[in-house]
């Protein structure tokens, strides 16, 4: 039943609502404008999201080596009432 409810609704759509508006040639449309756009937004998106967490992870980084120094300096200072 669900087959044949698909293929008649397939079969009854019209042709302009299967497609983009590229398909047809109509690359300077407002549909073909807005997903262009809509693609740009998405990229820059996902830019942004990788962006801040490369930033996080070379914090870590930095935040990491720094703890580590003053550790190891820590470690070199003479210690008081072990004379």
């Amino acid at each position: 039943m669900r087959k044949t409810i698909f293929t008649a609704f397939m079969l009854g759509a019209p042709r302009a609502a299967l497609a983009c508006p590229v398909c047809f040639g109509q690359s300077d449309s407002p549909m073909a404008l807005a997903a262009n756009t809509g693609i740009w937004m998405m990229l820059g998106l996902t830019a942004g999201v990788l962006g801040v967490f490369a930033g996080l992870l070379f914090r870590l980084m930095r935040r990491s080596e720094e703890a580590a120094r003053e550790f190891h300096a820590s470690l070199a200072e003479p210690r008081e009432g072990n004379a």
